[in-house]
């Protein structure tokens, strides 16, 4: 089947391809265009922001043997998007976890299995919900309204990863611009790389501080068994920089995501706060429904792939595309409404095989914890009419800005 455009096509557009599908502005989406290609091409060229191409999978059972397919491996900024530089410019890239393979990536998930386990995460939670509560008290005594985003769904996450890793919170304003710039500017070969070493500089310093000034954190464990000979100092800074990049990032997302969303429908607010048992469930129905990652997981095939009578060929990029695979009416019934009741949530939020989400326990801990803060602090949450939130329309993980609300 040949796919059909499904937006305005760009200059002189490569046959076939069609242009990356996006929310419409100021919404998280995701956009309208997956239900149209689950149906009818469910592996389709995309041409992506950075005007590379790739394949975009975006039907649940393709997504989900996509992401376990040991044929498919994660690139570094250095294997993609293709560039015109690549061969003139060797130096390494934005590495983390994610794009680390074979028995380097075995041997980190090891190291961090411990500090990242169900039990450890749940030994956890009075210590998160007292982080929770020391920015709400800050965010109520500044009135009856504020921004959330820049209250709490921002700086909660950050504080919970700076506890656990062992990076000083003190010392955010030094490192956040940096990250900031780091994941904004990957798709641009030389400012990337420039902020990136600015990155990794900044980390390389703080294991030397773990070295001299070791702490009852998870950095201070890894330096400790890279000065064992079990990691390299790369292990270690490719550790430090998933956390900043997901650990941080991905789940101030997710949290702003989700309280907009119940916020949206003031029922659905209010049905959390008055049964408290829907919780767990309502959490994993969230993270369902929640469009984070929309096209941004990048694979690259290390041989010929057949999927769906489309032919992915060696080193060709194919997106398994979470976003879609989630709202996938042929998993999910009545996939496009939140049921905060559903139960059997086979969502694919934190991916699947040897690159899923070592930090799942975490980030499901983070948003119940701080859903539960909000809903007994400000049970009469609400957005505040006349004042919209601000959205990134520029990046592909859509969140708002500002989150302006009212108690």
């Amino acid at each position: 089947m040949t796919p059909q455009p499904l937006s305005a096509p760009g200059p002189e557009p490569e046959r076939g391809v069609l242009d990356f599908p996006l929310p419409p502005p100021g919404t998280m989406g995701p956009p309208e265009e997956y239900v149209r290609l689950r149906e009818s091409c469910p592996m389709a060229r995309v041409r992506m922001p950075m005007d590379a191409t790739a394949w975009f999978a975006t039907r649940y059972d393709d997504v989900r043997a996509l992401l376990a397919d040991p044929r498919l491996i994660r690139p570094t900024i250095n294997d993609w998007p293709p560039r015109p530089d690549q061969a003139a410019d060797a130096r390494p890239g934005l590495v983390t976890m994610s794009e680390l393979d074979g028995p380097r990536h075995r041997s980190l998930r090891r190291a961090v299995a411990q500090p990242f386990s169900s039990r450890a995460v749940r030994n956890r939670l009075p210590r998160l919900r007292e982080r929770a509560e020391q920015l709400l008290e800050a965010f109520q005594a500044g009135g009856r309204c504020g921004d959330l985003v820049a209250g709490f769904t921002a700086p909660f996450p950050l504080l919970v990863l700076c506890d656990l890793v062992g990076v000083p919170y003190q010392e955010r304003d030094r490192f956040l611009p940096i990250l900031d710039a780091a994941l904004s500017g990957m798709v641009t070969s030389e400012e990337g790389r420039r902020v990136t070493d600015l990155l990794r500089a900044y980390l390389s310093e703080l294991i030397d501080r773990k070295r001299s000034r070791p702490g009852d954190d998870a950095l201070t464990q890894l330096v400790r068994q890279c000065d064992e000979g079990a990691l390299s100092h790369d292990d270690v800074l490719a550790f430090g920089l998933s956390m900043l990049t997901v650990g941080f990032g991905i789940s101030g997302i997710f949290l702003a995501n989700s309280v907009h969303t119940l916020l949206a429908r003031p029922e659905r607010y209010a049905r959390l706060r008055d049964h408290r048992e829907l919780l767990p469930g309502a959490v994993e129905e969230l993270l369902r429904y929640v469009p984070v990652m929309n096209g941004v997981v990048v694979l690259l095939a290390t041989e010929d792939i057949e999927v769906r009578g489309q032919t992915v060929r060696k080193g060709e990029a194919v997106l398994p595309v979470l976003a879609s695979a989630n709202r996938d009416e042929r998993v999910f019934t009545d996939a496009d409404r939140l049921d905060l009741g559903r139960t059997g949530n086979g969502h694919l939020a934190f991916g699947r095989g040897t690159h899923n989400c070592f930090g799942a326990h975490l980030a499901r801990a983070e948003l119940t914890v701080g859903l539960e803060a909000l809903l007994d602090r400000f049970p009469g949450l609400h957005l505040p009419e006349g004042r919209e939130p601000s959205w990134d329309d520029e990046s592909l993980t859509k969140s708002p800005l500002t989150l302006p609300v009212s108690w």
